[in-house]
Formats: structure tokens, C-alpha cells, sequence
């Protein structure tokens, strides 16, 4: 099995996949597992991790708020922290909520700095509730 080595950074694939002939976890790196990681940091509960207590976003206990000027700017300042204080790679810039025409889904949009190649990127975060979309009406 060849490694690969990067120093922004290489990890598992989330969720996990495995490769049948290698018998080993599909990696990923580069700008690639920095996404994933704010993925994954946006999508956490604080508590969650063990034996990180403190990681994570808690976006989900806001989620049938109604989506006034507060709490915009309460959910700006939540992922932004997040991002600040849980993925040291990145420093993030600008974060901007775009609410959808579709009901119950607001766009996360950041943007932010890969502080070891000095590159800008965005990520897109839709934020909803995804259960109940196989009911029939």
C-alpha cells in the first residue's frame, strides 16, 4: 500500500468507505479533508466526542427557530467560533446565511483561508432538517 503524505492534512473518508481489494479506509487529503472537517464540525452536537467534549456547532437545537435578525447573526457568530477554535488549518473570514425559497433550508456559506498555502475557498452548508423525506402524502 502506497502513502501518500500532505501537509495540509489526510484523514478518513465520512462517512467511513472501505477499499475491498487494499482491505483498508479510503483516505482523503489536501482541501479535500479540510472540507470534510468543517462538514463534520458543523454537524456535530457539543458533547458528542467524548473525549472532545466541547467540539462542535449545536446548529441542530436552533433548527425550528424562526430565522429573525438575532438569530442570523447568533448563527453566524456559532460557526464562525466553531471553525475558529476546532480546525486550526483554516482561518475563517466571512460567514453569510442565504435563506432558500425552499421551506426550512438556509445556506451556510464561509469563507476562509488555508493559512499553510495561503489559498481563499468557501464551503456551501445547507442547513435542514433531513427526516421524514420518504413520507407520502
Amino acid at each position: 500500500m502506497e502513502e501518500t503524505r500532505s501537509f495540509l492534512g489526510s484523514g478518513w473518508s465520512f462517512p467511513p468507505q472501505f477499499s475491498k481489494p487494499t482491505r483498508s479506509a479510503l483516505m482523503i487529503s489536501d482541501e479535500t479533508d479540510i472540507k470534510n472537517s468543517m462538514e463534520i464540525l458543523l454537524s456535530t452536537r457539543v458533547g458528542e466526542r467524548i473525549l472532545q467534549p466541547k467540539y462542535g456547532c449545536n446548529l441542530d437545537e436552533i433548527l425550528f427557530e424562526p430565522l429573525t435578525v438575532s438569530l442570523q447573526t447568533y448563527i453566524k457568530d456559532l460557526v464562525f467560533t466553531s471553525i475558529y477554535y476546532f480546525e486550526p488549518r483554516i482561518k475563517p473570514e466571512n460567514v453569510t446565511l442565504i435563506p432558500s425559497a425552499e421551506e426550512g433550508l438556509v445556506i451556510v456559506s464561509v469563507e476562509y483561508l488555508i493559512r499553510a498555502t495561503n489559498t481563499r475557498h468557501n464551503l456551501v452548508y445547507p442547513f435542514y432538517l433531513n427526516e421524514g423525506t420518504n413520507i407520502k402524502k
